[in-house]
């Protein structure tokens, strides 16, 4: 009897060590994720700096030779005579071996023009050509790594009617993963505020509407971006509520990939999981439902999974020449102190958001504080004019939301404030609709910019709209209601009077056609046996590391409505058939497996 008692007290003992050790790996696990991300915020802390003070010590320098030899580069003055110092800062200018030759698309019905990139130098000197061969080999090699998913993005992009077949096909799928996988690396690699330089075109939500992002490629970047002089800012929400949100982020992804300096993506509400995979509230306007119509749903999800990887990493608000604040939502709460008891910088605490972010839901090294601050950036709102009166906390000039959930709104006093402590003069943020495509409020001080014209209840005379920082101007740009549709059409339009019933059912699968229910539940067998052929690369991706907190998030999207009372589609919602917030983070958290990872199998010429 003592011998079984003392067996089973050794078997207890070895249960409670294995436990005990099994939750100090756990812990262990975690604390290295987080240590790992603490080094490369510090690493990347410490570039900065360095480079900052680089730059010091060059305008330190120049302003020694301007007071030494007051022989700087001076501009005339007609009404003086006398000289003015240009203290513009020196850029350097890359040379390029490569010239662009524009003409007309001979294979498109809309007159869309084309530019191909074409050798320079086939007649110059022996020293000049030998700079140019020894650029072009340095420039291709780099070109020649991405080209080939561009280029067929950017085809699709051009004329989607003549590629329907890609857009169906694994293939489409394969350039998304590869793409998105490419793009992670960039992305993680900038700051979470981006500083940029006018001229730039700044854009607000796009949310899939193909049509209308096709209005700003014909008319404000005709040449493509990169014969476009400045750069351009997108604001978030590219996905859901259209119905092309695969091929608007195809787009803007290659177009990051192409111009990594020039075109600036920054985060939207719409770009957390717990948003973007809300099928039980959007229903075929869900992103998530999409790549899963599109792909089937294992290798939907897994599109869906690595496109909101690249989410994750993206930075939160933008600052153009240090004078106009960029952000989808609105400004965040102060989080810091300084020791006299004023306020940290805002910019500098978005500054102190991870570099990896789920938000929405948060991952489990996200500190609450530094939560709040990005679920400010993308969910605030500016109060309306009755919420000054009766929500807005006259110190802080904060209030909560008409949204709800648990989003806040800024007031006059909070914009004031913001403005004034960083030395800004203009906020401009997404996030509303409007039918006018750009809005202005808080005395001139605040824009909103909505870049889709469709999809939130605005009726037939909205209007999408960007605007031009120009220097010392700003330009509205927004497309007329009248502007005339190439690509999406209207299940009723005469415009597509010629189409058989299956062109018409495979582009209303598109969302070519609108205003059709139509779901394909054709045979895939084919595809997933393409797929087989689609390789990963052997080497493990630092996301496996990041694992979702469980924590709730300081705004619950569940619980907001889409757009605060009066604009656009305000109004609560039913959620008499929405999914417990339990199931949802189950469905939403789950990964592919590692036997799925496995059969992936190693391909050298996908070139991640």
């Amino acid at each position: 009897m003592s011998s079984t008692s003392t067996s089973s007290s050794h078997e207890q003992a070895r249960n409670r060590r294995s436990i005990s050790m099994s939750n100090n790996q756990a812990i262990e696990a975690r604390t290295k994720a987080i240590l790992r991300e603490k080094d490369s915020h510090i690493a990347q802390l410490q570039k900065e700096v360095a480079a900052l003070t680089n730059k010091l010590a060059k305008q330190h320098k120049l302003l020694q030779n301007y007071n030494a030899n007051g022989n700087a580069v001076s501009h005339s003055s007609s009404s003086s005579g006398g000289g003015v110092i240009n203290h513009t800062p020196k850029r350097r200018h890359q040379l390029s071996p490569f010239g662009n030759v524009v003409h007309s698309s001979s294979d498109s019905d809309y007159g869309t023009l084309k530019h191909e990139r074409s050798r320079m130098g086939r007649n110059a000197s022996i020293a000049t050509a030998n700079e140019l061969n020894t650029l072009y080999y340095k420039e291709e090699t780099r070109h020649n790594s991405n080209k080939e998913i561009v280029h067929r993005i950017l085809e699709m992009f051009q004329d989607p009617k003549s590629h329907i077949s890609y857009l169906r096909s694994m293939d489409f799928a394969k350039d998304i993963l590869r793409l998105s996988k490419k793009i992670k690396a960039i992305l993680v690699s900038e700051p979470r505020v981006a500083f940029v330089q006018s001229p730039a075109y700044v854009f607000g939500d796009i949310h899939g509407n193909l049509e209308d992002l096709h209005f700003f490629s014909d008319n404000v970047w005709r040449l493509g971006m990169a014969l476009t002089a400045g750069n351009f800012v997108f604001l978030g929400d590219y996905v859901d509520r259209g119905m092309s949100c695969l091929e608007c982020i195809a787009y803007l992804f290659s177009m990051k990939l192409l111009l990594p300096h020039k075109v600036f993506l920054l985060r939207g509400n719409h770009e957390t999981r717990d948003v973007n995979g809300w099928e039980e509230h959007y229903g075929e306007r869900s992103f998530l439902w999409q790549c899963r119509q599109r792909f089937g749903d294992d290798i939907g999800f897994k599109v869906w999974n690595t496109i909101n990887d690249a989410f994750d990493r993206m930075p939160l608000a933008s600052v153009i020449d240090q004078d106009i604040f960029c952000v989808h939502g609105g400004i965040p709460r102060p989080v810091t102190a300084n020791e006299d008891g004023t306020y940290g910088s805002r910019v500098q605490d978005i500054m102190n958001v991870p570099r990896v972010a789920g938000i929405n839901p948060p991952l489990e090294f996200e500190d609450e504080k530094h939560q709040q601050v990005a679920s400010d950036c993308i969910w605030s709102d500016p109060a309306s004019e009755e919420q000054e009166l009766k929500s807005v906390d006259p110190e802080s000039g904060y209030g909560e939301s008409l949204r709800g959930g648990g989003a806040i709104c800024f007031g006059h006093k909070a914009v004031k404030d913001f403005l004034s402590q960083h030395g800004f003069s203009y906020i401009m943020r997404a996030h509303e609709a409007h039918a006018d495509g750009v809005a202005v409020s808080k005395g001139g001080k605040v824009f909103t910019i909505f870049s889709t014209s469709k999809d939130h209840n605005q009726g037939r005379e909205a209007m999408a709209g960007c605007i031009l920082v120009d220097f010392e101007n700003l330009q509205v740009i927004n497309r007329s209601p009248a502007y005339k549709n190439v690509y999406v059409h209207r299940r009723d339009s005469v415009s597509i009077a010629k189409l058989s019933e299956q062109e018409i059912e495979d582009r209303t699968r598109l969302g070519l056609i609108t205003e059709s229910t139509s779901h394909d539940n054709g045979d895939d067998s084919e595809e997933e046996e393409t797929w087989e052929s689609y390789d990963e690369d052997e080497e493990s991706s630092e996301d496996e590391h990041y694992t979702f907190s469980g924590r709730k998030s300081s705004v619950d999207p569940t619980h907001c409505i889409s757009s605060p009372p009066g604009h656009g589609m305000g109004g609560s919602f039913d959620f008499s058939n929405v999914t417990s917030n339990r199931n949802k983070s189950q469905r939403d958290l789950q990964r592919i497996s590692e036997d799925d990872e496995d059969t992936l199998l190693d391909d050298d010429s996908m070139d991640l």
